[in-house]
């Protein structure tokens, strides 16, 4: 979540100083009290464009990628939602 949060009618007013913020960390941008946009760097938005991934159906994975599968191991954290794999 943004730490900075703004009015629309403010950032019209501060386009400048709350820019540079944005260059810095994202500014959420709110119009009558909900927030409607975030405001970021290029840098940061082509960041994160980059981690976007196209889904992949399981016959469309390489063998390589299957044998990961089969011998990967979750984290110990991960016992932490074991109750989910329960039936109710």
């Amino acid at each position: 979540m943004p730490k900075l949060t703004v009015s629309s009618g403010d950032f019209l007013k501060a386009y400048g100083r709350i820019s540079e913020t944005a260059l810095r960390e994202p500014v959420s941008i709110t119009s009558h009290g909900r927030e409607r946009l975030v405001l970021l760097s290029a840098d940061e938005y082509r960041r994160l464009k980059a981690n976007d991934r196209a889904p992949l159906y399981p016959w469309e994975l390489s063998d390589e990628a299957l044998r990961a599968l089969q011998v990967a191991e979750a984290p110990p954290e991960a016992t932490a939602f074991d109750h989910e794999m329960t039936p109710k």
